[in-house]
């Protein structure tokens, strides 16, 4: 695949997408990105603005397979991974594949769940495969995990552990929609057309499975020059010293902000990642990787603020 290509499926899905979900911007290009760069996606935000919308639209819009699991406190790691069987007629055990077999897997308020099913996810989403009763079982690819979650802050939610936190490629807000947005989500359901039913939004599919995978291919070859490794180097190491920071990203944030830069850069056409793209890039992959000093946040400093305050520290190169 060419990279013009990548570009104009970019497009083609955003226009999809847009047909029912009204704004967010900056959401949708995070989420189809993390899909073009096989890498997972936390989405953050209080409930009714759209989180799960926008997966069940991207699942219509990609034409492979997508399971939904709706996370509960009782839910069990097997109920995600699946489980062995003994067949009493065969005289043997059988494997029960869990809804994590799939291409597009949306856990939906996955901080509703205790930190022991949670981490049921931690194979699934570094290694891309499940291991059951010492047999390794490989996922099918394409393969993505969006995450829902809802504000730490509410009630009967549970801190995701810090070693899956970091196995998400980014981690995107979703805040309430400005007033001229919020009246044309009014107008779809004033017209008669329900979100919730994508029925009646005649959605296309135009991608499919192997389409996904021949962009993952094809954005490799994007140029970044040695300049631009080193500035993302120097990012990791200032967020790791920044005195509001307690702890800060790991390598694997700057695998994630190279994959990624390429990604975008390509999804705007370009066969070359600039600083920009890093820059625009960062907030995404750091924030969820910075703990702050109790201090700090005290002081109402958020990670998003430390990050641009990190960013204009360091020098970017100059092209």
């Amino acid at each position: 695949m060419q990279l013009a290509e990548v570009k104009r499926l970019f497009e083609a899905v955003q226009e999809q997408i847009g047909r029912v979900v009204i704004g967010q911007q900056e959401l949708v290009e995070g989420v189809i990105i993390a899909l073009f760069s096989e890498g997972s996606v936390l989405i953050e935000g209080p409930p009714g603005l759209g989180k799960t919308l926008l997966v069940n639209v991207l699942a219509g819009t990609v034409s492979c397979k997508f399971r939904r699991v709706q996370f509960t406190p009782d839910l069990m790691p097997s109920d995600l991974t699946g489980h062995s069987i003994y067949d009493m007629k065969q005289q043997i055990f059988t494997f029960n594949e869990g809804p994590v077999f799939t291409n597009l897997l949306l856990t939906d308020e996955i901080n509703r769940s205790p930190p022991k099913t949670q981490s049921a996810l931690l194979e699934v989403m570094q290694e891309q495969q499940v291991s059951v009763d010492g047999t390794t079982h490989l996922l099918p690819r394409p393969f993505l995990v969006i995450a829902t979650q809802n504000p730490i802050e509410h009630e009967g939610t549970y801190p995701l552990p810090e070693a899956q936190v970091d196995r998400f490629m980014f981690k995107l807000l979703v805040d309430y929609p400005p007033a001229a947005d919020e009246i044309d989500i009014l107008g779809h359901y004033a017209a008669g057309r329900n979100p919730s039913k994508l029925a009646g939004f005649q959605l296309e599919p135009v991608l499919k499975g192997d389409d996904v995978l021949a962009v993952q291919q094809a954005v490799k070859a994007v140029i970044i020059e040695p300049g631009l490794l080193k500035y993302i180097v120097e990012i990791l190491g200032a967020c790791r010293s920044w005195g509001s920071v307690t702890i800060g990203p790991s390598p694997r944030a700057g695998v994630n902000m190279l994959i990624a830069s390429r990604t975008l850069a390509a999804c705007r056409g370009r066969d070359f990642v600039t600083p920009d793209d890093i820059k625009e890039l960062a907030p995404w992959v750091l924030r969820h990787r910075l703990r702050l000093r109790p201090e700090a946040e005290l002081e109402g400093t958020t990670p998003d603020e430390t990050i641009r305050a990190i960013l204009e520290s360091v020098e970017a190169p100059r092209s």
